[in-house]
C-alpha cells in the first residue's frame, strides 16, 4: 500500500504519457488552430521535424560553430572498422571518448569508450549511424532552455539547471547492489543497473568514493537537477542569442552543456555544447526543484503557448508544412528504430 501511495504522489516519476495526458487537449487545440497534426514542425525550420523526435544530432552540430562543441565524427552503421580507427586518429580524438546514436534520445546507448576493444564491441552491436565525440573534461553539466520569437532579436532563458548524473557514494561497508537498493532514484532501476554494472554488483564500494551509475544526465536516467535560475541574467541571455541566431535561427529548445563552472559559462568561456534539443525538449527545470504538479503544468503550458506563437509566425513566413502521412511515416520509422536501440541498451555493459 505504501508503494502504491508513493507511486501516485511522486508525480516526477510518472510515465511521460501519464504525466502529460491531463493537458493533451491544449496540444490538440494548437493542432486544430494551425490546421496541422504536426504543427510543432514549424518551430525550428533548420531541424527536421522541428526537433521533436528523429532529428540527426550531426545535422544540428553542422549548424553550430565548430568551436562550440567537442570534436565529433559520424560513423556509418557497419562501416569498415579500420577506417573508423583511421578517422579517429586523423581527427586527433583520444581515449576515452563518447559514443551515441546519431538519431536517439534519453541517453540510450550513450557510452564512454576507454579502448579499441570496447569500441569494436559497440560498433558490432549498434545497427544505426552513431557519433564518436571527444570526452569533455569539464565537470559541471548544465542545461539552458532558450526561446526566441522569430520577429524579435532578443530571446529569453526560461530554465537553467545543473544536472548531476545518477551515482552512489560508497561507505566501505555496503556493496554496490545495496547502495543502489537504498538510493531513492536508483532503486527503481535495479534490473537495468544490475546488467550494466554486473562486474561490480557485489563489490563493496570504498568509503567516500563516487560510483557513476549513468553518465547520461537525463531525468529518465535518474539524474538529479539543481535549479540555477538565480544565475539567469542579461549577459547569459545575450550570449545564447548570438549562438542561436548564428546557427541560422534556433528558436525553441534546450542546450545541454559541459562547463568548468557557471561563472565561466556566463562569460562565454570554458564550455562545450553537448547537444541541442529542439521542440521535443521538456522544460525540465520543473523536476527536482520544488514545483508542485499544478506548477509543473503551468510551466509546460507556458512553454507550449510560446511554441505555438513561434510556429504560427513561421507558418505565415512560408515554412513548409509536414503532411500527416509524411510526419506519421517519419515518426513511425524513428519509434521502430528507437525500440530496437532500447533493447540493445539494456544488454550492453
Amino acid at each position: 500500500m505504501k508503494n502504491i501511495y508513493k507511486s501516485i504522489t511522486n508525480w516526477e516519476s510518472w510515465n511521460f504519457k501519464i504525466l502529460y495526458s491531463p493537458i493533451i487537449f491544449v496540444w490538440i487545440w494548437y493542432c486544430i488552430r494551425l490546421r496541422s497534426f504536426w504543427f510543432f514542425a514549424y518551430s525550428n525550420p533548420k531541424i527536421e521535424f522541428g526537433g521533436l523526435d528523429g532529428e540527426k544530432k550531426s545535422d544540428i552540430y553542422n549548424l553550430l560553430s565548430k568551436n562550440l562543441y567537442p570534436e565529433t565524427i559520424l560513423v556509418k552503421a557497419r562501416q569498415n572498422f579500420n577506417s573508423i580507427i583511421e578517422n579517429i586518429k586523423n581527427n586527433n580524438i583520444k581515449y576515452p571518448f563518447i559514443v551515441k546514436p546519431d538519431v536517439g534520445k534519453q541517453g540510450v546507448l550513450f557510452r564512454i569508450i576507454e579502448n579499441e576493444n570496447q569500441l569494436a564491441k559497440y560498433h558490432n552491436i549498434i545497427p544505426v549511424d552513431y557519433l564518436i565525440q571527444q570526452k569533455v573534461e569539464y565537470q559541471t553539466e548544465v542545461s539552458i532552455f532558450y526561446i526566441r520569437k522569430p520577429w524579435e532579436n532578443k530571446g529569453i532563458i526560461t530554465g537553467f539547471l545543473h544536472k548531476v548524473p545518477l551515482n552512489v557514494i560508497g561507505d566501505g561497508i555496503h556493496t554496490l547492489s545495496q547502495l543502489v537498493a537504498n538510493h531513492h532514484k536508483a532503486a527503481d532501476k535495479i534490473e537495468e543497473l544490475k546488467i550494466k554494472h554486473s562486474n561490480n554488483w557485489d563489490k563493496i564500494i570504498p568509503d567516500k568514493t563516487k560510483y557513476m551509475l549513468s553518465h547520461a544526465a537525463n531525468h529518465n536516467r535518474g539524474a538529479h537537477f539543481i535549479d540555477l535560475k538565480n544565475h539567469i541574467d542579461t549577459e547569459l541571455t545575450d550570449f545564447y542569442d548570438k549562438i542561436s541566431i548564428a546557427a541560422n535561427d534556433l528558436f525553441y529548445g534546450r542546450y545541454d552543456i559541459l562547463c568548468s563552472d557557471v561563472e565561466s559559462l556566463k562569460e562565454g568561456k570554458n564550455f562545450k555544447i553537448l547537444e541541442y534539443n529542439g521542440c521535443g525538449a521538456e522544460p525540465n527545470h520543473f523536476y527536482d526543484t520544488g514545483y508542485t504538479l499544478i506548477g509543473a503544468y503551468r510551466e509546460i503550458l507556458k512553454h507550449w503557448k510560446l511554441l505555438f506563437e513561434i510556429c504560427k509566425y513561421n507558418k505565415k513566413q512560408g515554412v513548409p508544412k509536414w503532411s500527416f502521412i509524411k510526419g506519421y511515416r517519419f515518426l513511425n520509422d524513428f519509434n521502430k528504430s528507437f525500440k530496437k536501440l532500447k533493447e540493445i541498451d539494456k544488454q550492453l555493459i
